[in-house]
């Protein structure tokens, strides 16, 4: 049987639009010979709706496209279709239509609830584990979370006679997930003896983003198809269900497991191969990308998307000469079109020849359009309204903070008068430990590099030259070292470990929940640690007031990792008070 794995990029609420899209992409699938065509996740709504789940009309709405839908679908194929169910409660669910009808209403079973997902605030777990019976095919169909599990739906399916167990998903990128998500899925299939087939959405979502990587895996969890990563893409692949029921022949052990009930058998009754065996093509197997390379496409397709999708016509942000800046508008431009992004430089007396000559040098190589607003007017101005409530005090961070909090009115003024969106340019290492400025450098609309440390923000753009095979990024801004240049001879090394030091505390504390005792056994000073994790815990209130920015690391700010601002808790603290 051919089957088509459609990873297609939805907006959450567009629900007419993503039927459109689904129905392109149907059309594509029907003539290329697939039988059976499958859908991500919630396609016709968007994920994660969100608290759009929470209005009547959303869901009625949905209702309807899912039966608009499935009239465009012929009689002799079939589609699995991600939507949300109504009846006694909401369910996630996955609907398998043909011909014009809904044959079967799946309910997903494991609601995720950690982490960035919130499904058991919005929906019932469901019941059951459906087979669908295509012209003798026996599909086990289930919904994201519900593969995750050793057991589950994807197991009853399995020892019900199932062959194929179709996955639809919406799983969203971190570091490292593609390559663990490959490995469980190899690991179902050659468990359960069944070719598995993972759908998965694509594209941007707020600070989500969806990497596609859709993948087919064979009955000994051998890999024979997968999508490209960060796009919308069509897998076909060609299915031989009566090999996975011959190796199940051979293999005992499902014999002596019993199910507590046999599933339900839905069958697809107009369901018909247009692929004879002579007509088989081999699969397609995308290669993965690098790392590198990963986080500068979820970047690109993260900020593209937002920008598309929330209806901005330009992008508007500071070039210091620094790295941060210069890799936020490395990645503007790739993801909008450098005719669509300017940067502003606003220097002042502490900017450096170099920093100035680096931020001119980058806009010329990437083309996009460039304003100079020196801020020394404007600072000046501020030391005269401050000089009597300053008087008798010496300048310090307060003058450093006013100086980045103009730069942040300049590029904000400029977002306002023209409706463009406002990029901040902070990295996760300066957004953990507080090195950033409120309603300074940290004003924004969007934040591209919010969740991505310092080194890694390097490598990115050193990958970025190594693409293009020039400097992209000006050399000296990769080599010289790092300074807000907010005071003379300024460097971040002044009020911070080393990022070579502060990155892997950061992980450790941030991502990994390590206490102190467990951080400084990994080789870590111990005043280094705690001076880190204190920094970590003060800034939250200042974190809580960032711009939404995209997840990248598999614990990010935001919905993802939740602290109280309010709180007394450090470790030791009990100790220490009794």
């Amino acid at each position: 049987m051919r089957v088509a794995l459609a990873q297609i990029n939805t907006t959450v609420g567009d629900i007419w639009g993503n039927v459109e899209k689904m129905s392109d992409a149907l059309e594509k699938a029907v003539e290329n010979g697939a039988g059976l065509v499958a859908f991500p996740e919630l396609a016709i709504t968007g994920y994660p709706p969100e608290d759009l789940l929470m209005r009547p009309s959303f869901i009625q709405e949905n209702l309807r496209a899912l039966e608009e839908f499935a009239a465009k679908v012929p009689p002799d194929a079939a589609a699995a279709v991600g939507f949300v169910d109504l009846g006694l409660d909401l369910f996630n669910a996955c609907a398998i239509v043909s011909g014009g009808e809904v044959l079967h209403r799946y309910h997903k079973r494991y609601l995720p609830n950690y982490g960035v997902f919130d499904e058991n605030r919005y929906f019932r777990e469901g019941e059951g584990a459906p087979i669908i019976r295509c012209d003798g095919a026996m599909v086990g169909v289930n919904v994201c979370e519900d593969i995750w599990y050793p057991g589950g739906p994807a197991r009853e399916q399995a020892l019900a006679g199932a062959s194929v167990l179709l996955n639809i998903s919406a799983s969203p990128y971190h570091r490292s997930k593609g390559a663990s998500r490959e490995r469980m899925l190899s690991v179902r299939a050659s468990d359960y003896g069944c070719y598995v087939l993972f759908c998965n959405l694509v594209g941007g979502q707020d600070e989500l983003v969806f990497d596609g990587h859709s993948v087919v895996f064979d009955p000994e969890g051998r890999l024979v198809a997968r999508a490209r990563q960060f796009e919308e893409d069509i897998l076909f692949v060609d299915l031989y269900p009566e090999e996975a029921l011959m190796q199940r022949l051979h293999e005992s052990r499902p014999r002596k497991e019993e199910l507590d009930h046999a599933p339900l058998i839905v069958d697809v009754p107009g369901y018909k191969e247009k692929v004879s065996p002579a007509e088989s093509r081999g699969p397609r197997i995308e290669k993965l990308l690098s790392e590198e390379a990963e986080v500068l496409e979820v970047l690109t397709l993260g900020l593209g998307d937002y920008f598309r999708k929330n209806g901005f016509s330009r992008a508007v942000l500071g070039l210091s000469g620094g790295i941060d800046s210069s890799l936020t508008a490395a990645i503007a431009a790739k993801a909008l079109g450098p005719e669509n992004v300017t940067g502003v430089l606003m220097p002042s007396e502490y900017t450096t020849d170099l920093s100035n000559t680096d931020a001119h040098d980058l806009a010329e190589n990437l083309g996009i359009d460039t304003k100079v607003v020196p801020i020394a007017p404007g600072f000046d101005a501020y030391r005269a309204m401050l000089e009597e409530s300053f008087k008798g005090m010496p300048e310090d961070i307060a003058e450093e903070n006013i100086q980045a909090r103009i730069r942040g009115n300049i590029v904000m003024a400029l977002s306002n008068k023209f409706g463009w969106i406002a990029l901040s340019t902070g990295n996760k290492s300066e957004m953990s430990v507080g090195y950033s400025t409120l309603y300074g450098d940290m004003a924004g609309g969007f934040s591209v590099l919010k969740d991505v440390p310092k080194n890694l923000v390097y490598r990115v753009s050193s990958h970025i030259n190594e693409v293009e095979g020039r400097e992209v990024i000006p050399e000296s801004v990769l080599t010289k070292e790092p300074s807000a240049e907010l005071r003379p001879d300024q460097k971040d090394s002044d009020s911070l470990p080393p990022y070579d030091v502060l990155d892997p505390i950061l992980e450790a504390y941030i991502e990994d929940d390590k206490g102190v005792g467990e951080i400084v056994a990994m080789g870590f000073g111990e005043d280094d640690v705690r001076r880190v994790v204190k920094l970590v815990d003060r800034a939250e209130y200042k974190r809580r007031q960032a711009p939404v920015g995209i997840k990248v690391t598999a614990r990010s700010f935001g919905r993802d990792r939740r602290m109280p601002i309010t709180n007394r808790y450090t470790e030791g603290s009990l100790r220490e008070r009794f």
